[in-house]
């Protein structure tokens, strides 16, 4: 079943106004495209997290505005820590015939033998660059490291990429690795049996002879 999200268009931009959208439940948004204008909305918040939730960052649905329906993808949302709740999204009108890029979120699955034996897993990126159809975006790009030994690294070209989508990140780069722990410095040793070397007596003494030679002169 397709989703549809509804929106109302938004008219008024005074604060004060904004201020009243979010105190009915609903969150101030846009909407534009290549071949869409850009229209100012708004959409309740409820319905849009249930969306967000069902459809990902890169899920395509229908946004209704007026009456007509628009395939669009969620491109950027504001998110209020403090207050906890969002303030703005982003939607973008998709072509569903013109392939386009998008950031896929990175998901790790798999115990390394590489950590089993102390090392430490370092994800070097959380997200990666794709290019497809909208449609056709995934999800999520999974990253199995059950075969990742110590010292060892998935690079972006070691992942296989879907039949319908590739990636625009450089070939090298690391996407996970496993480092060893690291190891404790030594302290240092300490030799109780000598005596220690007296500074300033030594430097006096410089003082004292240097002191004489001159009332000798």
């Amino acid at each position: 079943m397709v989703t549809v999200l509804k929106a109302a268009v938004r008219e008024d931009f005074k604060k004060s106004r904004l201020t009243k959208t979010r105190q009915q439940g609903n969150i101030p948004a846009v909407v534009y495209g290549k071949k869409m204008e850009s229209k100012a909305i708004a959409v309740d918040e409820i319905d849009f997290i249930k969306t967000m939730r069902e459809e990902g960052k890169t899920g395509v649905f229908k946004l209704e505005i007026d009456g007509q329906q628009t395939d669009v993808m969620i491109y950027d949302y504001q998110f209020d820590t403090m207050k906890n709740e969002v303030v703005h999204v982003d939607f973008y009108a998709a072509d569903m015939n013109v392939e386009m890029d998008a950031d896929v979120p990175v998901h790790v699955d798999g115990e390394a033998p590489g950590v089993k034996e102390g090392g430490v897993l370092q994800q070097a990126v959380y997200e990666l660059s794709v290019r497809a159809l909208p449609q056709q975006l995934p999800d999520q790009i999974n990253v199995n490291v059950e075969e990742l030994e110590m010292n060892g690294s998935i690079l972006v070209k070691d992942l296989k990429s879907g039949a319908n989508y590739e990636f625009n990140n450089d070939p090298e780069e690391v996407v996970v690795s496993i480092t060893p722990p690291d190891e404790e410095p030594e302290e240092p040793e300490v030799e109780t049996d000598e005596e220690p070397e007296l500074v300033d007596e030594e430097s006096g003494d410089g003082e004292e002879q240097t002191d004489s030679e001159e009332s000798n002169e």
